[in-house]
């Protein structure tokens, strides 16, 4: 009788069950990013009031990709949104494995920062081996189940040493990559997953193996590889105009 009233309580509160149990904790990650339009749905982490950090495989399109800040459940208007048109890409060149998959987009008009909308700090250090950290999207984190869930999700994964990766990946594996997951732990994320470990960006998805098999890495951008490239670019938008679409080489 107390379980029922309990639910009854919670119904009248407005308050809803998780999907699962991999939902994040509504509004738990401030800096998470839907990008959406022009073709687009994919993950990404805001690192400045006006700059977003995404993978190669995600593809915005100037004025046609909206960014929606401040988002957890994408079917409703939840008053803690913002929906800002992208207005600049610029993709870390040359592209893909084994060399980078990384892109920098720049909002049309700076966020409002807020207590659901606020950066992610770049990485101070790169992370270490056995590090436990989080990473979410919007993606299923069902093996074989592609549908994209309607709630932000989360997952927890382990670092994985470079010479483990470089073993599974002889053919495939770079510098600018780290991998992390492995069997017996929720290594699977379909979509272009933020990775964050203690406090910091450490990755964006750039190979999704784990849902294939649990026991196998799954590959993300070192993103402490790339904190000169990324603090070069945004400060060359102080100084010039923004244009449509720009490639930026490596500083």
């Amino acid at each position: 009788m107390k379980l029922f009233f309990l639910a009854v309580a919670l119904g009248l509160a407005g308050a809803a069950p998780f999907e699962d149990d991999k939902e994040c904790r509504p509004h738990s990650r401030p800096w998470q990013v839907y990008l959406h339009g022009g073709g687009v749905s994919c993950s990404g982490a805001l690192i400045d009031e006006w700059w977003i950090v995404t993978s190669f495989d995600c593809r915005p399109s100037s004025y046609s990709t909206i960014a929606s800040l401040g988002e957890h459940d994408k079917t409703v208007e939840e008053g803690t949104e913002q929906h800002i048109y992208v207005a600049d890409v610029i993709r870390h060149s040359p592209y893909r494995s084994p060399l980078h998959s990384l892109t920098l987009v720049r909002l049309s008009k700076p966020a409002l920062l807020t207590q659901y909308v606020q950066p992610v700090p770049l990485p101070s250090r790169c992370p270490q081996p056995g590090e436990t950290c989080s990473v979410s999207g919007w993606g299923s984190t069902i093996p074989n189940q592609y549908k994209p869930t309607h709630r932000l999700k989360c997952i927890t994964v382990p670092v994985v040493d470079d010479q483990t990766c470089m073993n599974t990946f002889p053919l495939l594996w770079g510098p600018f990559m780290i991998c992390a997951g492995q069997a017996n732990t929720d290594n699977c994320m379909y979509d272009t997953g933020v990775m964050v470990c203690d406090g910091q960006l450490q990755g964006v998805q750039w190979y999704n193996h784990g849902c294939r098999n649990p026991a196998i890495p799954t590959i993300y951008t070192k993103m402490c590889m790339y904190n000169n490239w990324i603090k070069n670019v945004m400060e060359s938008y102080t100084t010039t105009p923004p244009t449509e679409t720009t490639t930026a080489e490596m500083k």
